[in-house]
């Protein structure tokens, strides 16, 4: 008899770990499409940054090459037309890939972490360790026919 009562005993132990269990997977999914819904204009800004320093950097590695050809063509001929045309492209491309590092950071400071999903993933922590420590100490309550008997303080 005693047998048999241990076994139901243990048969609600496991079902309430795997109710709990079952909780928890829940719960992670739930917290990692929260992830993606907050992480996807974070990196749609970081993207576009990304993307805006690139070009950047290919207008102003433009910018330098039509500058030393400038000062190339300056040194052979020492002449106006030809060298002089050569310098106000690359400024103006220099100036351009100035603007867009400007935008491009501006787009990368917006990044921010997932704030709101960082903290119910901690709630979450907190209550499934709660939920454990309670249905420990239920398995390990005594029990007389399915009944929780409560402690006696030994005073």
């Amino acid at each position: 008899m005693a047998d048999s009562g241990t076994d139901g005993r243990d048969g609600r132990v496991g079902d309430l770990l795997k109710s709990i269990s079952d909780d928890v997977k829940s719960l992670v999914r739930d917290e990692v499409e929260l992830a993606k819904a907050e992480l996807v204009p974070s990196a749609r800004n970081a993207g576009i940054g990304a993307g805006l320093f690139g070009g950047a950097g290919y207008f102003g590695i433009s910018g330098l090459l039509l500058l030393y050809f400038a000062a190339a063509y300056g040194l052979i001929a020492l002449g106006l037309p030809a060298w002089l045309s050569f310098l106000i492209v690359g400024v103006v491309l220099l100036v351009v890939a100035g603007i867009l590092a400007m935008v491009g950071r501006s787009h990368v400071k917006r990044v921010k972490p997932p704030e709101r999903t960082i903290s119910e993933a901690n709630e979450t922590i907190a209550e499934v360790k709660a939920a454990t420590n309670r249905a420990l100490a239920a398995a390990k309550a005594p029990q007389i026919e399915g009944q929780v008997v409560p402690r006696r303080e030994l005073r």
